[in-house]
């Protein structure tokens, strides 16, 4: 009897993805520092006497975050480890569905 039982797929809990509403406090906490620096760049670069090389840099941190925080916000499951499982053989006693007819 040993040998006609198939053999399972063991499925790890550390396999499993972040819950969806984990992963999107994640990425809403990303965003909103990165939204944070932007804001301090754009003060920096307004309100603060500093030489200009620096300006220029709190200029483009201003205008290049935005793009950078959005990619970032929109990425889903970066931390997910790719999935382990298999996908099962075909059974070759079902007819295809693109080969089924009307009535069948």
């Amino acid at each position: 009897m040993k040998g006609l039982r198939r053999e399972r797929d063991v499925h790890r809990v550390t396999d499993a993805r972040p819950s969806l509403s984990a992963d999107i406090n994640r990425r809403e906490k990303v965003y909103l520092i990165q939204m944070g620096i932007r804001t301090i760049c754009l003060i920096l670069a307004v309100v603060v006497p500093v030489p200009w090389p620096f300006r220029l840099l709190f200029i483009a941190g201003a205008i290049f975050l935005p793009y950078i925080a959005v990619i970032g916000a929109n990425e889903r499951g970066k931390d997910a480890p790719p999935p382990t499982f298999s996908t099962p053989a075909p059974d070759q006693q079902e007819i295809p569905l693109h080969r089924r007819e009307i009535g069948s």
